[in-house]
């Protein structure tokens, strides 16, 4: 079989096809160790130290580090500068894709980190003993309607953003310098995960016994992500695109099976027929236990499902188990544990990884993952080992005894 581009190995396997080899992804990479080893630079470090210096120059006026920073990020160098990083580092890995994030975006800074265009909060931290700035959510700032209709009345959801167009097309300027060794697939929030995390859980509980006014919510974030898509599409992409909203946690779904099909499904399956009017597939990532609702994502048009958590708390939320079910249906995406690469030893990791290939593999369908990213907690040994057992065992047809 001739060695294929990255995007139509990816695209093969959405289409339960079988590639040159098994196609692989990380939805991101936050290990200094990894990148040391590859030889590359994480993509956000320094990014701590230099806003609190930049703070520090302002003199602690968060509205002016504000102006100054989203008008130097809106700067296509310097978005260029931060995917030639992933670039670099994914090439080398041998990983076939990236994302394009088209959603995400900060509308408010201070020395302990920002707020993003779905209110949600992020700070800065160094993880113990690593060296690395790590952002990660922390909350929501909305805490009511009248919250949340002041802060979209300041920040709206504009899909005509100049920006969102500007990081697509440097994206793909940096896709082409790869000559088909990485695919960028743009990238957008659906409506849950921005939901219940604008908010936080409490308040976002508290809500929903308002009904109207939750599904005004649901409706605004579900009618931007459609016309995302539909940019998208305008824009020239012929591949896929992910969406990212988290539906569950380990022990089970944030909200009910009904809420969901009642909220949620109908701007899903809207997403999924826009895109694949538009010759695109759709990839949902979504983390925790979602079986109850799997059944509903496939009947709204998703292709592909990332992580499937392999360390949920339903013994039928299991990839094998999935894939007899499934697996002629959705394309699986994962699911080599990262406690498991940051706990166990490399062996296990390789004879996880061969049993993935081995069971979920054949006849295409499936692209092999970690079951989240590749935090700093990951050792480099057994990362190194996943990537191994794909290099010497994923090559189509599989072959493993």
């Amino acid at each position: 079989m001739r060695k294929m581009n990255a995007k139509e190995r990816v695209l093969k396997a959405f289409n339960h096809e079988e590639a040159d080899r098994v196609p692989f992804w990380e939805a991101s990479i936050d290990n200094l160790k990894v990148c040391k080893h590859f030889g590359t630079k994480y993509t956000f470090q320094g990014t701590s130290s230099g806003i609190k210096l930049l703070n520090r120059l302002f003199f602690g006026n968060a509205e002016r580090l504000t102006r100054y920073l989203k008008k130097v990020a809106r700067k296509p160098t310097l978005i260029r500068i931060g995917l030639k990083r992933i670039m670099k580092l994914y090439v080398k890995v041998g990983i076939d894709f990236s994302i394009s994030p088209l959603a995400l975006f900060p509308v408010k800074y201070d020395k302990y980190g920002w707020v993003d265009d779905y209110a949600r909060r992020f700070d800065f931290k160094k993880i113990p003993g690593e060296k690395i700035d790590f952002s990660y959510y922390s909350g929501g700032v909305l805490k009511d309607m009248a919250d949340y209709e002041e802060f979209y009345a300041q920040n709206p959801l504009d899909p005509d953003d100049p920006y969102r167009e500007t990081n697509y097309r440097v994206s793909k300027e940096v896709e082409k310098k790869t000559n088909g060794k990485l695919y960028f697939m743009p990238a957008i929030i659906g409506m849950m995960e921005a939901t219940w995390e604008g908010f936080g859980l409490p308040n976002f509980v508290r809500l929903l016994a308002k009904r109207k006014q939750i599904k005004k919510i649901f409706d605004d974030k579900g009618k931007f992500a459609v016309e995302l898509t539909k940019r998208i599409i305008e824009w020239g992409e012929t591949g896929a695109i992910l969406v990212f909203d988290d539906y569950g946690y380990k022990k089970g779904l944030f909200m009910s099976p009904r809420n969901y099909r009642e909220y949620v499904f109908p701007w899903l399956t809207r997403i999924c027929e826009t895109a694949h009017k538009g010759g695109l597939k759709v990839l949902l990532h979504s983390c925790g236990d979602i079986y109850q609702i799997l059944e509903d994502i496939i009947k709204a048009g998703v292709d592909a499902l990332h992580p499937i958590e392999p360390t949920t708390a339903n013994p039928e939320y299991d990839i094998f188990k999935l894939k007899k079910k499934f697996g002629d249906q959705i394309c699986l995406i994962g699911n080599v544990s990262p406690q498991d690469l940051s706990d166990k030893d490399p062996d296990y990791i390789r004879q996880y990884t061969k049993r993935l290939l081995k069971e979920v593999a054949p006849g295409g369908g499936f692209i092999l993952s970690s079951g989240h990213s590749i935090n700093p907690a990951v050792t480099l040994e057994n990362y190194l080992a996943m990537i191994d057992t794909l290099k010497k065992y994923g090559k189509y047809p599989i072959q493993i005894e």
